[in-house]
């Protein structure tokens, strides 16, 4: 059974490398996690105690283990212009997302389901509020959440086109489109909490099947 915090944080970590071997084939749900679970050398008991949303705990480790890496892989935001650490920030979240590509893909797909939109979009929303922050944001009023929508709308179209496509097309996108966080304001006067969450679907199924 589980005996700490330090154990349980090491075997999410194992259960989660067992994965992203057995997604590529074997898809995102619970059998998955199951074997990813067995894979890791954990009894079945101790995998429902340390992943009781099964699939879905899984998907959030793997989303946070990227924002963790795109973070390390970041630079000190001082000498960057505010434009330049928005662009670094997305590039580094692409690159970590890029190292388990295939797995990727089909946790995209699980995350696309209607049943998983809520996390899906709660993760995007980590992802990026944790790139503000690196890139020194310190709003509190409105702008806040504002400026996180307009990057969560970012990072889902260029992952997606970067998966999809290759980094060519996504840099052209994420170069386009930010203006959009230089340009909040204007942006927020035409914005619905509705579109945020139809791109992200049609971004996710983009991902997972092209």
């Amino acid at each position: 059974m589980i005996a700490n915090d330090d154990w349980a944080v090491a075997a999410e970590q194992r259960v989660l490398d067992a994965a992203l071997k057995l997604a590529p084939t074997r898809g995102w749900g619970r059998a998955m996690t199951l074997a990813a679970v067995k894979a890791a050398g954990l009894s079945e008991a101790d995998g429902e105690l340390l992943l009781p949303n099964g699939p879905r705990d899984l998907a959030a480790l793997l989303s946070r283990r990227h924002d963790a890496a795109a973070l390390a892989a970041l630079p000190d935001p001082g000498t960057l212009k505010i434009r330049e650490r928005i662009r670094a920030a997305v590039v580094a979240r692409l690159d970590a997302a890029q190292a388990d590509r295939e797995a990727v893909r089909r946790w995209a797909g699980f995350l696309a389901l209607p049943t998983s939109l809520p996390l899906a979009l709660r993760l995007l929303w980590e992802s990026a509020d944790a790139l503000w922050r690196w890139a020194g944001d310190t709003a509190t009023d409105e702008n806040h959440y504002s400026k996180r929508a307009i990057l969560s709308g970012i990072l889902i179209q260029v992952t997606a086109l970067d998966l999809e496509l290759g980094r060519v097309e996504a840099l052209a996108a994420l170069d386009a489109r930010i203006q959009n966080v230089m340009d909040f304001e204007k942006w927020k006067a035409g914005f619905k909490p509705s579109d945020l969450a139809k791109d992200f679907v049609g971004a996710l199924a983009r991902v997972r099947f092209g």
